[in-house]
């Protein structure tokens, strides 16, 4: 199994500089993770950056609240994927969920991912922490009904990551029309093999390097 294509390797702290996202880059490309995650600013030298490597640029839209209308979400979306991004991930109106407003939620999901087109992925965050499992289902089934690429536990922003039953809640849910991102809180090898056991396809950390080096180790 290639681990390393399991992981986003992830800077999206607000005081991230130049010579840190140039040195997540130079990680990623040398270690060959999925992708580079970072806000809409560094996309476009991301991408530079990985142009030419197997290693995609990801960008995270609406982050980390979700809370902005539908049309910043698109307009975001548009402004990375001119920027260089092939994957988006987009996190969920949370407080549209818990209104049960579920026609607001997919229409949210399902105009970014329109906006997507066949140009780049669409992850859905849905931030578990802040969900019932009643709530964490609808998330899963309004983002597999929008036509997203994933399901993603977590921001990292909040108040709880990724666990082990959560990811095994959507992978369920999902039942195989989307697949599973576990993110927040994944800092080393061990919980990163408990995510891919309870079925994540793809893990989101900023732990990236002490994880994999625990690996070889």
């Amino acid at each position: 199994m290639k681990y390393e294509k399991y992981f986003d390797h992830t800077i999206l702290k607000p005081d991230a500089a130049k010579a840190d996202v140039e040195r997540i880059c130079k990680e990623a490309i040398e270690y060959d993770f999925a992708s580079v995650c970072v806000n809409e600013y560094r996309v476009k030298m991301v991408a530079d950056l990985l142009k030419g490597t197997d290693v995609k640029t990801c960008a995270v839209v609406g982050f980390p609240l979700g809370a902005v209308s539908t049309g910043v979400k698109v307009f975001e979306t548009n402004s990375v994927i001119d920027a260089g991004a092939d994957e988006v991930d987009m996190v969920i109106n949370v407080g549209a969920l818990k209104d049960k407003d579920y026609e607001y939620v997919y229409n949210d999901i399902l105009e970014v991912k329109k906006a997507c087109k066949d140009k780049a992925i669409l992850k859905v965050i849905i931030e578990t922490c802040l969900l019932s499992e009643e709530e964490k289902v609808k998330a899963c089934e309004l983002s597999v009904k929008a036509g997203a690429d994933f399901v993603k536990t977590s921001t990292g922003f909040s108040i709880g990551g990724a666990t082990q039953e959560d990811v095994k809640l959507m992978k369920d849910t999902v039942a195989g029309k989307a697949k599973v991102k576990a993110s927040g809180g994944i800092r080393d090898y061990e919980t990163a093999q408990k995510m891919i056991a309870a079925g994540a396809d793809r893990l989101g950390t900023s732990a990236t390097i002490k994880i994999v080096s625990e690996v070889v180790g």
